[in-house]
């Protein structure tokens, strides 16, 4: 990670380490007259159709968020306006891990995608691009209900158990994007991608926590609309910020089904148009939804389901005690007696914490080779070893110092020198051993004096187990990093001699003369940007608002509307902009 920037903003500011690491610098200056010129259209297509079908905060929103029509936002004014209704924005290289950008979102920071589109994909872009994040998330932030919906989401998001297959399926999916962004990309590198993605999607099995949350995270957040099926507004991010789809999803061949959990056994795509989407009569029912798959989650359910959950996860997974400790590694093994854990198992590097935070000399170091322990009471007591206080603690014969011996109700023998007792907040928490033997029910030996000191968590049963570790920070050096990067172009002179007709351009409308380049403009562009659509569009939208050279504006309009009727690619982008340049109140907007 580069130097982190916080924006002087204080949600910014306050992101773990972990994911600090995805942060990029914008580098604003690397956006040309073109990037602004797809901006500036999108804009102002999105604004022209959105204020009749967009839920209500859109417009007003736009301005709260830092936005303007005329030019990509800069991640400094998004972050002086965001910070007023108490979130944040930070750019990141294309898409990052589901887990990170759930986390992202419980921070209330906006994870937004430096890169822009492409003249190619205008309408709809296959990667995330500083127009979808910023246009289309950013905008409906400034309505309380859904930026409540959405930083609570983020929160239950980053509890998900994942998957291996989830990490297979999002790189294939990030490579596939990428490929598609870059202009020169075989053919075949493509297909190829394509079939990466198909693969996956068809051999994920039993789907995860996250890829399940993550369809009601597309299917709201996304491509959500809110209202009736039959009078629907779009809220949706993909929505808002696709000039293509936020208008053929309102179509009758799109189906509006009501927004419930039943959501989440529809997959997507996110290469592709949506098939169907999901209306929801308010926010307050997505909230609603959420809460109803979180009660199926492992976080919330513990136990023996969620240990389960951890072991077929595979990755790192945390364990949390009822006595609030928490044991963060992978998990390879448990068991259980009458439904109950009794035993849990971790391999390779573990931690134990408290309250989110490491505890001093327990991280993955110390623990390199795995931990394991006993859950549940001891026999013939009837009350939990986590809440005895320290009188009880030495009636039951633990006592720093002094050797003994526990049997706990699962038949699980444990003999030794108490060492150390650690407690939090009123509760026992971890009892160390010296010269300790552990013993199964069966005597099958699970600790062994000679493999050193043996810490002894306590507690009665385990109320959660979620994915990640407790302390991401001390357990994590660096977090998963995606394996491609984005692509970038290089210019040739021909491109750059092209950029600074757009810049001329530009230059003309924001500075309300040297109206007589443009007509020199438009003859290099016939020359030797013959295919160029937007940057005669905009010469012909400044001759009509200024009423100036009606035969140049003649030339250019019969000149696009000639393309639009030839390459039928560009026919609805060119009407679409012709439809503004003769409405003009269609899209006026304080900027």
């Amino acid at each position: 990670m580069g130097d982190f920037r916080d924006f002087n903003n204080p949600q910014v500011a306050a992101l773990p380490r972990h994911l600090k690491q995805y942060i990029i610098e914008q580098h604003y200056e690397h956006y040309t007259p073109v990037d602004h010129a797809i901006w500036r259209y999108v804009m102002r297509q999105n604004y022209a159709y959105l204020k009749d079908v967009a839920y209500y905060p859109y417009i007003p929103g736009l301005q709260k968020a830092g936005l303007t029509i005329e030019k990509i936002p800069d991640l400094q004014e998004m972050n002086d306006a965001l910070a007023k209704i108490g979130w944040g924005a930070v750019t990141v290289d294309g898409f990052i891990p589901p887990a990170a950008f759930m986390e992202y979102q419980a921070y209330r920071v906006l994870v937004i995608a430096a890169d822009i589109r492409q003249l190619k994909h205008i309408e709809y872009t296959p990667a995330p691009d500083i127009i979808h994040e910023s246009a289309g998330h950013a905008p409906i932030i400034a309505d309380h209900d859904y930026h409540q919906y959405l930083s609570y989401f983020g929160s239950i998001g980053a509890k998900a158990m994942y998957s291996a297959q989830d990490y297979e399926l999002y790189e294939a999916i990030r490579a596939l994007s990428i490929l598609k962004e870059m202009p020169d990309a075989a053919p075949e590198e493509i297909t190829k991608a394509e079939q990466q993605v198909l693969y996956w999607q068809q051999n994920m099995g039993e789907p995860s926590e996250m890829a399940l949350l993550s369809r009601l995270h597309w299917w709201t957040v996304e491509y959500g609309l809110i209202g009736t099926p039959e009078d629907p507004k779009i809220y949706g991010a993909g929505l808002l910020s696709s000039i293509g789809e936020s208008a053929t999803c309102m179509m009758a061949d799109v189906a509006k089904f009501p927004y419930t959990i039943d959501a989440v056994n529809y997959t997507y795509d996110i290469t592709k148009p949506q098939p169907q989407l999901f209306v929801t009569p308010t926010f307050q029912n997505l909230i609603d939804v959420l809460e109803q798959f979180a009660n199926t989650m492992s976080f919330r359910i513990g136990g023996a389901y969620g240990l389960q959950k951890a072991v077929e996860s595979k990755n790192t997974c945390t364990a949390v005690y009822s006595s609030g400790l928490h044991v963060s590694g992978t998990f390879t093994n448990y068991q259980v007696q009458d439904q109950q854990v009794t035993f849990l198992k971790t391999t390779g590097p573990t931690a134990l914490s408290v309250n989110g935070k490491q505890l001093k000399g327990h991280g993955k170091e110390y623990h390199k080779d795995g931990f394991s322990s006993p859950v549940g009471r001891l026999k013939s007591h009837e009350k939990a070893l986590e809440d005895c206080t320290p009188e009880e603690l030495k009636a039951a014969r633990i006592i720093e110092d002094k050797e003994t011996e526990l049997i706990f109700e699962s038949g699980i023998h444990v003999s030794g020198k108490v060492k150390q007792i650690l407690g939090s907040e009123g509760k026992t928490i971890m009892i160390t051993f010296t010269e300790c033997t552990v013993k199964s029910a069966e005597g099958e030996i699970l600790f062994d004096p000679s493999w050193g000191v043996y810490d002894m968590a306590v507690g009665d049963c385990i109320v959660s187990v979620f994915c990640g570790a407790a302390d991401k920070d001390a357990f994590e050096e660096i977090g998963y990093k995606p394996k491609t990067t984005t692509y970038h172009p290089e210019y040739d002179a021909h491109t750059r001699e092209l950029h600074k007709l757009y810049q001329q351009v530009r230059d003309c409308r924001q500075s309300h003369n040297g109206y007589n380049y443009l007509g020199n403009v438009w003859q290099q562009l016939q020359q030797n940007h013959h295919d160029d659509w937007l940057c005669p569009m905009e010469i012909l939208e400044i001759l009509q608002h200024e009423g100036i050279e009606a035969n140049l504006a003649a030339d250019i309009q019969s000149f696009l509307e000639n393309k639009a009727s030839s390459e039928p690619g560009f026919k609805k982008l060119i009407h679409d902009g012709l439809h503004l340049i003769e409405n003009p109140a269609a899209q006026k907007l304080v900027v």
